[in-house]
């Protein structure tokens, strides 16, 4: 099911609400609104990297996204200065924005970008053997890109990357040391941006084992921060179950409110389709967010195979609505609990 149908049915729920008293209408398109954010406006993340630039962008994406070795990089060579996406691992794609070492010649062309397509996060990438006269400047460009984001400022939130070097990761103290590098980078991050009643987010990536662990942690926090728009495609990419639940947990309220809004109204059979198809695309919907593709094929097809008594109990109820709709009144009530 692409955005074309889905926009199609939208269009067709919207003519219908429109007909409704507008005592509902407001309610219904509150709860349609999330809906509409999370999978008809649904495009990749944009993420711009900031701060060191000692790993070249293929590693550092390998890295913060936990691509397995085995996993291969996108052929394509990745272009500094300008969007560029990235395929994840064949479920999903991000779009990247190398900031880093920005001269006043591609300060500009930087500018330009974040002008066409503001980010949503930026990462700050810090080496715990950096100098502070080197970390100040890349603060610098951090600031120069949050300004650039114009109007997206205010949403655009900053996350803290802390590199261990290899002997800190090979040191026995090595903990200790990796969490005091992300107390004075967050300390640093903190007073540069004058963030007064917001801690910045800080993942620290050391020990080699541990890599995974870490990219999960921050596709989980990129799942959890991200505009509605772009947290389908990271939710996919990090199959983070506590993400999954919580925006199928929206699909289903959003879905389940609309369709007793809908059904509470007068108006025998003619509303069956329109219940039917909303709760295929919730049932597609949920489906997608698991990392399968949405089809309202596979949908129908999984709510057939459910069995036939399910089937025969929907008939009864749908029967039992349409019939109590003939009674204004209590019978509207009733059938839009049903």
């Amino acid at each position: 099911m692409n955005q074309p149908v889905l926009l199609h049915i939208v269009e067709r729920l919207e003519n219908f609400l429109g007909k409704l008293p507008e005592t509902i209408q407001k309610p219904i398109l509150s709860e349609l609104t999330p809906l509409k954010e999370l999978f008809l406006q649904q495009r990749p993340p944009r993420l711009v990297l900031t701060g060191s630039g000692k790993k070249s962008a293929p590693e550092l994406v390998r890295t913060l996204f936990g691509f397995s070795e085995d996993e291969q990089m996108p052929s394509p060579p990745m272009s500094i200065f300008r969007w560029q996406e990235v395929e994840i691992g064949g479920r999903g794609t991000i779009s990247i924005l190398d900031a880093r070492g920005a001269l006043d010649s591609a300060a500009r062309q930087i500018q330009d970008e974040l002008k066409r397509q503001p980010a949503d996060m930026i990462f700050f990438l810090d080496e715990a053997a950096a100098k502070a006269r080197a970390r100040r400047g890349e603060i610098e460009n951090l600031i120069a890109c949050l300004d650039w984001n114009g109007a997206a400022r205010a949403k655009t939130k900053v996350i803290g990357i802390a590199f261990s070097p290899s002997k800190a990761r090979a040191s026995h103290n090595r903990e200790r040391e990796e969490a005091s590098h992300s107390r004075e980078l967050a300390s640093s991050l903190e007073t540069a941006l004058k963030t007064e009643n917001e801690s910045i987010q800080i993942v620290s990536f050391g020990s080699e084992k541990n890599l995974p662990d870490e990219a999960r942690e921050l596709m989980a926090i990129l799942g959890r921060e991200l505009p509605n728009a772009a947290r389908i495609e990271m939710i996919r990419i990090s199959r983070d179950r506590e993400t999954q639940r919580e925006v199928a947990q929206i699909l289903v309220k959003s879905t389940t409110a609309i369709c007793a809004a809908i059904g509470a109204q007068p108006i025998p059979l003619a509303d069956l389709p329109i219940l039917t198809t909303l709760q295929v695309v919730m049932v597609s919907g949920i489906m997608y967010l698991s990392g399968r593709e949405r089809s309202l094929r596979a949908a129908t097809e999984f709510i057939g195979a459910i069995g036939a008594n399910v089937g025969a109990g929907m008939l009864l109820r749908e029967g039992a609505r349409a019939v109590l709709k003939f009674f204004p009144g209590w019978g509207n009530l009733v059938c839009g609990m049903v």
